[in-house]
């Protein structure tokens, strides 16, 4: 099923789940017990599984993608990103993501890799994300394409005008919906959805959730180029816990109490980056309608 039909058939926010490919051949058993577990209780409307920085997980990602799809039914989205690939590659990937019943990608410009001194060399045949989603509209018009939104701005993008303007290009040429990097403050997703409906942008925009579970975490999501701002009452809460357990209670009740606004602002749909960790998620979802079960959009 397409993400897009998903969204358009609900009355109550979706969820989704996003995944990453494990490193080490042990690690995919815990995976898909993770998977599992939230599949069983928390019943996501569909999953997506990412690159590593430059495509470095390109093979595991796809390796993963179609074992989630064989072995569970649920929809799944793969990440597909400009860097490191030419037409013809990613043409062999989506036929061969078509062939296995997987029907939906979220189209990403990438991350430098390793070892290349500049971007550009890495990617001549899709310069942008929004020359990938131009290429899978027209060359796999039954493929639905997802796209990134930065509720805080692209930090290659100091200019947040052009930032929207470049969003609405890669949705003019065929994105079905945004997902946004994760983000602490609301106020910064409203407002980013309200800038892109100013601009024309009609799909829906699905916010993207991550709580703080550690100190170390926190200083890694800021550090990440991606980073995002942590509020300051978020920040006083997180530097005065005594220990990681209580960290990770102030940040699952913080992201609780996003989650529960953002329902409560009737969203299309909620994505929650887990880290290929069942705890965090299902503690927020607990925290939310306290012991009773979500139900199935």
């Amino acid at each position: 099923m397409l993400v897009r039909e998903i969204l358009d058939s609900a009355s109550e926010p979706v969820f989704s789940f996003e995944f990453f490919p494990p490193k080490r051949d042990e690690e995919w058993d815990r995976l898909f017990d993770t998977i599992a577990n939230l599949n069983n209780h928390l019943h996501p409307s569909y999953v997506s599984v990412t690159y590593g920085a430059g495509g470095s997980t390109r093979s595991r990602t796809h390796d993963l993608v179609t074992r989630i799809q064989k072995s569970t039914g649920l929809t799944v989205v793969s990440h597909l990103t400009c860097v490191c690939s030419d037409k013809a590659d990613t043409a062999s990937i989506l036929e061969n993501y078509l062939e296995h019943g997987i029907t939906n990608v979220l189209a990403l410009r990438g991350d430098k890799p390793a070892g290349t001194e500049t971007l550009a060399e890495a990617i001549r045949d899709f310069p942008h994300a929004v020359d990938l989603v131009r290429f899978i509209r027209k060359r796999f018009p039954a493929i639905g394409i997802g796209v990134a939104g930065f509720p805080e701005g692209h930090p290659e993008t100091p200019n947040r005008l052009k930032e929207i303007e470049y969003l609405k290009e890669k949705v003019d040429a065929g994105a079905d919906y945004i997902v946004t990097q994760l983000f602490f403050d609301n106020r910064d997703y409203f407002d980013f959805v309200e800038r892109c409906r100013i601009a024309g942008i009609e799909v829906p925009v699905i916010p993207g959730i991550m709580p703080v579970t550690t100190k170390k975490g926190m200083i890694r999501m800021s550090e990440l180029a991606l980073g995002a701002r942590i509020p300051a009452r978020l920040l006083k809460q997180v530097l005065e816990a005594d220990n990681d357990g209580e960290v990770a209670k102030t940040g699952i009740e913080w992201a609780a109490a996003q989650v529960q606004e953002l329902i409560d602002r009737k969203v299309k749909g909620i994505h929650f980056y887990t880290l290929n960790l069942a705890e965090a998620t299902m503690k927020i979802f607990e925290t939310i309608y306290k012991g009773e079960q979500p139900l199935k959009a």
